[in-house]
């Protein structure tokens, strides 16, 4: 049952772009959010994604996720869920697909480090760049700065994980230039994209994991919400090789999360009484979501892997040398401005270079973070494996 169309992101209403554009130029059949979502996919930025680590770092292993293989699953998953509920499919795979475009190399402990190496400029903060890149950095248009996304993109960009009440530096001036409404609820695409991230990495990670060797099943399957897809594979395909029933825990993973999704948001949307897209912007609560039951497995899930994965002891010196390598990458430019390409300076004054130079690092890919890192400091000492 798709959801009343007044809830769906219109393109014919949308808010519009910062930046008037000339009609003239080629545009081809496509409406508003379907050039947003064009724009997106076209950019250097997207691009970039390839190289980022997800959980492994990027140059190893071919079968790993990294943040490209990883947004475009959260874009297959998110843009399903949305046709199924009648909301605007367009924005929400826009969403599902810029909203890992700020990462910095190295996953989250590169943001770690990149916070802190810049903390005397107001840090860093990747859902923060995302809206710095797609509103000033990528500048592929003769006309402006930026990719001049429409209103309902970039307020779903900046709110996708829900209000934001406390915004940093680079949220807060990308909300004094467009007025994202930063205190209220996002469009539902919106929260659609936030819950298919989810869904995407849980079960994709248990994939990685598994594949790796760091996760191991028979403590994997003492998680509940795992067993139990575990146990339905081996119902209706018993004696299947682990391999095989692996990928079908996978899919059943992420084909029960939507199911409690859809399920639970319709459930929602009805207790709240909303008729309007600006009704769901001020209902005060998320309307897309887990139902209690499945939220609670999904917290158990979640505290399992990062146990048994992300603060691995495979993966935890992966992780702190590759947070030096991005520390000594912000310290040495700092001390060494002249090691800071031409066109990396941010305005005037000390603190708009060190935001210049977190814009630089924050672009890099992992494999050019170590080749910089190898030319202007010295040899890296990533482990052979992930």
């Amino acid at each position: 049952m798709t959801l009343p169309p007044a809830l769906a992101a219109q393109p014919s209403r949308s808010r519009g772009r910062v930046f008037g554009e000339d009609d003239r130029a080629p545009r081809g059949q496509r409406d508003a959010f379907q050039r947003d979502r064009d724009r997106i996919v076209h950019s250097a930025a997207f691009r970039r994604l390839r190289h980022k680590t997800q959980v492994f770092v990027a140059p190893d292993g071919d079968h790993f996720r990294v943040r490209l293989t990883h947004s475009i699953e959260v874009a297959q998953i998110g843009r399903t869920m949305a046709r199924i509920l009648g909301l605007n499919e367009d924005l929400t795979e826009a969403l599902c697909l810029a909203h890992d475009l700020g990462h910095p190399p190295f996953g989250h402990g590169g943001e770690e480090a990149l916070q802190a190496s810049l903390a005397d400029a107001g840090g860093f903060d990747h859902n923060a760049h995302t809206l710095r890149l797609v509103t000033a950095l990528e500048n592929p248009y003769p006309d402006f700065d930026g990719l001049n996304l429409t209103w309902e993109t970039l307020e779903g960009l900046a709110k996708h994980n829900g209000p934001v009440t406390n915004p940093s530096w680079a949220m807060a001036e990308a909300d004094s230039a467009i007025g994202l409404e930063l205190a209220t609820w996002p469009s539902l695409e919106a929260q659609v994209a936030g819950i298919a991230d989810d869904i995407a990495y849980d079960n994709h990670d248990i994939d990685d994991g598994l594949r790796s060797g760091i996760l191991e099943l028979d403590a994997l399957l003492s998680v509940p919400f795992v067993r139990r897809q575990w146990d339905a594979v081996e119902a209706r395909h018993p004696g299947l090789d682990a391999a095989r029933k692996i990928k079908a825990l996978v899919r059943d993973g992420i084909g029960a999360m939507v199911s409690d999704v859809l399920t639970e948001t319709r459930r929602r949307i009805a207790e709240a009484g909303v008729t309007s897209i600006d009704e769901v912007r001020a209902a005060g609560r998320q309307l897309v979501g887990f139902s209690a039951a499945l939220e609670a497995e999904e917290r158990s899930l979640k505290r399992h892997l990062y146990a048994h994965l992300y603060d691995s002891a495979a993966l935890t010196p992966i992780r702190i040398e590759a947070q030096r390598i991005v520390a000594d990458l912000a310290q040495v430019l700092r001390e060494r401005p002249i090691c800071l390409p031409p066109g990396w300076q941010r305005g005037e004054g000390e603190v708009a270079r060190l935001r210049g130079i977190a814009d630089y690092i924050a672009g890099m890919t992992d494999r050019f973070a170590i080749a910089s890192h190898e030319k202007l400091i010295g040899p890296v000492n990533l482990p052979d494996r992930f």
